[in-house]
Parts: C-alpha cells; structure tokens; sequence
C-alpha cells in the first residue's frame, strides 16, 4: 500500500531528476488578487507566471498544492468529495513541450506509479473552426504505446483551457488521462464518454500554445506553457485499489477514532458512515485553515464563516454518530500529528492554537443550540395549547401535528439551528416539520438579500459576460421544459460556471433522445428569433396576477420585484441580470441529463 507521504515524495522526485525545481506551496487563503476566498487549484498561485511574469526560481517547476474547495459541500459525506484537497503539480514556463511532457506523464504513470499501458485512456481537443486537432499530442501518445482506440478526440467544452472574456491572454487545448476503475465494462461502447462511472480522469496537462484574438480567432504563441495537475487524492485511491477516499492513510485513523468513540463500524450503516465522513472532512479542512500561515478564525463573514459552518456541521454530525463534539479535537490531532506532521509541520507549531479554536467554537455553537432548543419548545408548547383549545371548541377539530416553514426557518436563520436538527427533534415529539415551506422561506431570504446586495453595489459584481449569458439560457430552457412537461415542473437547484450551465428540475423519468433533441431545438429556436430580454419591476402581486413565476417568494404582495420577459417565451421574477437579445446567447448545446435525486432530474449544458 502506498502512503500519502511517499506519493508526494515520488512525486516531487521524479520531477526534480528531469530538471524541476521544488516551489513549495502557498497559502490556502486567498490573497484578494485573484476574487476567491480560497486557492481552489494547484495552478491558481501560478496564473501570473503562466501569462507572462518572470517566475524568480526559473521556467521548470513543481509542487504540492492544498487546495480548499466549498461549492459543493453538501456533496461531502460520499465516498469521494473533499473540502480540503491536494494538487500535484508541475509547470514549464516557455521550457519544454508536448513531446516531453507526454512522455513524462507516461513514464510516471506506468514506470513509477505502475499503471497498465494497455488500459490508459487519454482524450485530446478535436479541433474547431478556430484551432486545428491537435494531432500532435495524439501522435506522440500513440508512440509511448498508447492504443490508438484509447485516444478520444473530445470539443472545447472538454479539451480546451482559457480565461473567459479575456483577448491577448495564453489558451490551448489539454490532454486529459483517464484509467478504469474496474474491468467490467457496463456495455459494448463502455469508454470515457460514458456516464457510467467506469473511467476516471486522474489527471491533466495543459498546453498553453495560442494567444486568443478579438473575434474568437487564436494565433500561436512563440513561448509556450505547460500547466500539469494530478489530484493527490484521486490517485491515491487508484494506486491502492480502492473506490472509497475514507480509506486511504490520509482518513483511516481519523476514521477508526470515529469508530471506537461512537461504537459503529464504518461502512456497516449509511447514515453513520456519513457522519464520520463529514466529521472527518470537515475537521481536516479545519485544522487547515487555522494552522495555515494565513490562519484564518471562525467568523459571520468572508473565508470566516465558510469555517465556522464546516466546524458547525462537523459539530451536528457528532451528534448523529452519538459522540461529544470535543472527540473533533481528538480527530484533529491525529491529522497534525500523524498524517500532515511532515507536509505541513507548521500545523504542529499551532496546534495548541488550533485545538483551542476549535474547542471555543465548539462551545459556542452548543450555547447556540441550547437557545435554540428554548425557543423550538415554545413552538410546541404553543401548538399543544392551541390544539387543546380548538379541540374543547369543537370536538371535530384535527390537532396540529406540524411545525411551520416559518417557524423552522426563524429557528434556523435566528437561532442558528440546522433544519435536520428540528426535523430530529420533531419526530421524538412524534410532530412533522414542513420542509417545503422551510425551503420557500430560505428561498426567499436568499433572494432579498440578492436584491439587498444589488441595491447597495449597483449590480451583481461577481457576474461575467459569460455567466449572464448562462443565466439567460436557464431560463429559456426552463419555459421550455415547462411547455413540454407542464407548468408544475420547476427549478430545484441551478450552479452556473465559465464553463457550462447545471440545471435541476423535478421530473418523473428519464429524458429520452427525442425530448432532449426537442428541448435543444425550443432553446436554439428561441435564441435564432432574437427576441429583446425586457425588464419590468412590479408588486409581487401584481406580477403573479401577470402570469410571472419563479423561486422567488416575497416577504409581502407589495414587495416591488424584477421581471424578465421574454415576449412568447418566458416571464420570470428573478434579481437578474440578463443579456439584452436572446442572439448574444449563440448556439445552445445538451451536454448531459442524469438524476440529481429522487424526482428530480439534472441538466449540464453549454454555449457556443
């Protein structure tokens, strides 16, 4: 079994005896230079160095890089996701090429690390209008002895790299390398396309080879770059043989603390199992904010609270495995004494610090949750008393067995109490707690403090070109996902990128071929019309009674809203902002539909 510590050491070797020079990291916390709170990738610290600056240790570098990634933190607690995550890197600085890094790529996936040359994958960019295949990479692949049937010539959607809405800036396409999970393929065309799961990318190079032009046009670049990363993580799970991230050396001691507190095997309940993952993750993520060299505190703003919310939902899944919070701190000493002592010694200078940050944290939110407690008794008692009321009133009265959205959302949003917290305590009440309208309550807090923030700074600041356009299609896809399975069907979740859109909606069954072609068709027929993108700002009355829908729900029916209407089309309440003709969209494309949950299907998408 390979270990995490001889992963980064083969790593940074191999590197160093082909002439790299071993830059070190940098801190996980963002320096504001870049708009993230976070470095949320290996080659983030680099980028400066990448479009042009003089690096002061030369043009042939490699690292480790801790990376803090929270967007999707609700996804932690399976077997793969991760708050906290190391990238393997390594860069040429307009040193070497396609021919060396290919071959080294090769060298230390099949020469160090083992891998089969006859099941590595690798998938190059195919070319468009702009940018020819790239050939060459293809070429020198099938030379190292990649099979030329394992070589996918993929789009731009999934072989390209660029800063969107930028001109004059380094681009160029990547070369990804993909590996079977296992040797069981699912069907006869069972490849890296394939939604399946079987093939996972454990890494990428990116070559940086063309200037991008005014128009869309690219020409060459005379210095060229090479961005490499490899996530420690992931390929610690390959070497191993294993598909859970939990038991690798980086988790498993964590994990067998977990077990001996809380009496549970792991793997043995889902709900349990669950617990420790997040407990672990978010413990590690934790100890590594605080014992960064820009250690950051638990706190109601910025990077701060993003901290306080991962050691509070660490805090309440301590409860579920039945164990006191205090057991966290033991779980974070055995990340600083034992698996990150070498690779982040500072950890182990702080750790008296960090083991006192954390407890206070600790302490704090259980206060919270004592107050909160209070006031949930308040809301049963007054139930009770009302139903013993109504029911000396009238013998025929139902009594109340629901605690309201209302009421779960003022305990979450002023008390500080987690729904699946009232929820628990709902139940050995023997009460139910109105989840919908919880979440209409949240969805509208969300949306006033949008509307809140736009007020204050003129408009939503974060929002590119490119995310304004992505917004805009959300909605015509949404009208006509509307039209084609009625009215009822709505909005559960959207996260739009640079990069594509990602969409859920409710839905009793898998789109066929013939659906998503048609939907595909209703965006492109829609975005071809170029209609005018229109807005209107009405009361929240006055707007439904007009036809408007959306996820926005109004704290009063006076409350003045925004409305986009796209005439024949759509007409949504939303905070916006939206392109002003459907035509700037340019062509809409369905990359994948798949279940997101139970009732609910998921849409990825690009524009192009």
């Amino acid at each position: 079994m390979i270990t995490s510590k001889e992963l980064r050491e083969k790593w940074i070797k191999f590197y160093e005896e082909r002439g790299h020079v071993n830059i070190g990291a940098v801190s996980l916390i963002g320096d504001g230079t870049t708009g993230v709170m976070f470095n949320v990738a290996g080659m983030q610290p680099l980028m400066p160095y990448l479009l042009g600056k003089k690096h002061p240790m030369g043009t042939k570098l490699c690292n480790v890089q801790g990376c803090v990634r929270t967007v999707d933190i609700d996804s932690v607690g399976d077997a793969t996701h991760f708050t906290f995550f190391e990238m393997m890197g390594n860069w040429s600085l307009g040193d070497y090429f396609k021919k060396d890094k290919t071959k080294w790529s090769f060298e230390l996936l099949t020469e160090v690390f083992g891998f089969d040359k006859e099941k590595i994958c690798s998938t190059v960019f195919e070319g468009n209008e702009s940018v020819p295949r790239d050939e060459e990479t293809a070429s020198y692949l099938k030379e190292l002895g990649i099979k030329p049937e394992n070589i996918f010539y993929l789009d731009k959607s999934n072989n390209w790299w660029e800063l969107e809405g930028t001109v004059g800036t380094p681009c160029g396409p990547d070369n990804e390398w993909f590996y079977p999970r296992h040797d069981n393929p699912c069907c006869d065309k069972c490849d890296v396309n394939c939604d399946c799961g079987r093939y996972v990318e454990i890494g990428n190079d990116v070559y940086m080879q063309y200037k991008k032009l005014e128009g869309g046009k690219y020409t060459e670049l005379e210095n060229k770059n090479v961005d490499t990363g490899f996530g420690l993580d992931r390929l610690l799970l390959f070497l191993n043989g294993l598909d859970d991230g939990y038991k690798t050396d980086l988790f498993i001691g964590a994990i067998e603390h977990l077990e001996k507190a809380s009496g549970v095997k792991y793997g043995t309940d889902e709900k349990m199992t669950k617990a420790m993952r997040i407990v672990a993750d978010h413990t590690r993520t934790a100890v590594m904010l605080i014992g960064d060299r820009n250690g950051i505190l638990p706190s109601n703003t910025g990077a701060g609270y993003i901290l306080r919310r991962l050691l509070r939902r660490a805090i309440r899944y301590c409860k579920n495995l039945g164990i006191e919070a205090t057991e966290m701190c033991e779980v974070a000493k055995i990340f600083i004494e034992k698996i990150y002592d070498e690779a982040y010694p500072l950890l182990v200078e702080k750790e008296g610090y960090i083991l006192d940050e954390i407890t206070k944290e600790i302490k704090k939110f259980e206060s919270t949750l004592a107050s909160g407690l209070k006031e949930f008794e308040k809301c049963v008692t007054g139930m009770e008393r009302k139903n013993a009321f109504m029911s000396q009133k009238d013998p025929a009265y139902v009594p109340e067995t629901e605690i309201s959205g209302k009421q779960a959302f003022r305990l979450y949003d002023t008390f500080g109490y987690p729904l699946e917290l009232t929820v628990e305590l709902a139940e050995e009440r023997g009460l139910t707690v109105d989840q919908n309208g919880f979440n209409e309550a949240f969805k509208a807090h969300q949306e006033l403090s949008k509307a809140q923030a736009q007020a204050a700074k003129g408009g939503l600041t974060e929002q590119s070109e490119t995310t304004i356009k992505y917004h805009t299609a959300t909605h015509i896809m949404l009208a006509g996902l509307r039209k084609m399975f009625g009215t009822g069907t709505e909005q559960k979740g959207s996260n739009i990128t640079e990069e594509r859109l990602r969409f859920d909606f409710n839905c009793d069954h898998k789109m066929t071929a013939e659906e998503l072609s048609e939907l595909e068709k209703f965006v492109n027929d829609v975005i071809n019309k170029g209609i005018d993108v229109v807005k209107t700002e009405l009361p929240y009355s006055k707007a439904v009674e007009e036809g408007a829908y959306g996820v926005f729900t109004a704290e009063s029916n006076d409350q003045i809203v925004s409305i986009y209407t796209i005439e024949g089309v759509d007409k949504q309440i939303c905070g916006g902002p939206h392109v002003k003709n459907t035509k700037e969209l340019g062509e809409f494309k369905i990359k994948k539909e798949e279940s997101s949950s139970g009732g609910v299907r998921r849409i990825k998408a690009i524009l192009r």
